[in-house]
């Protein structure tokens, strides 16, 4: 996790993944993808710009000090969406089984082909203006989520 010198929290993460492009941005917006690799219960996305992007998870037993019981909802707006090369989600917030949710945040997904055109690098960036100790603990939380998100997209993609 990072932080810009003024305000806000910023997770990145990258991993290449020997997959194509497309193949990879139809990952994150696929039904059946999203649950094998990210382990969705439901999905409503439509890769296209002002599209809904809503992924759920079934609430978790565990029980965070800060941020309560963990699973729930994701959901934004797609604002831009480019084919083989990146997306962009805006108005994203995380809806959490019980309690406030917490939000507005973006989150861009980026697909650069690396090599023979069959390895790409997915990098994501998930960013938010606000601070404070529950922000904080969430993006700690999604620091850890993505890392684990990511290989699990790679093997998923790479099988």
């Amino acid at each position: 996790m990072t932080r810009p010198p003024e305000h806000g929290l910023v997770v990145q993460r990258a991993i290449r993944v020997r997959a194509t492009p497309a193949r990879v941005m139809a990952a994150f917006f696929d039904p059946d993808d999203l649950t094998a690799w990210w382990e969705v219960s439901r999905s409503v996305t439509l890769a296209r710009p002002l599209g809904p992007f809503a992924v759920q998870w079934s609430p978790t037993d565990f029980i965070d000090e800060v941020l309560g019981r963990l699973g729930g909802t994701l959901h934004g707006t797609v604002m831009d969406y480019e084919p083989e090369v990146s997306c962009l989600l805006a108005d994203l917030y995380w809806q959490p089984p019980s309690g406030d949710p917490v939000g507005p945040m973006a989150l861009s997904i980026e697909a650069r082909p690396t090599g023979d055109g069959w390895t790409t690098e997915v990098a994501i960036r998930q960013s938010a203006d606000e601070n404070g100790p529950r922000w904080e603990r969430y993006f700690h939380v999604m620091a850890g989520v993505w890392d684990r998100a990511l290989l699990a997209l790679k093997t998923h993609l790479e099988r």
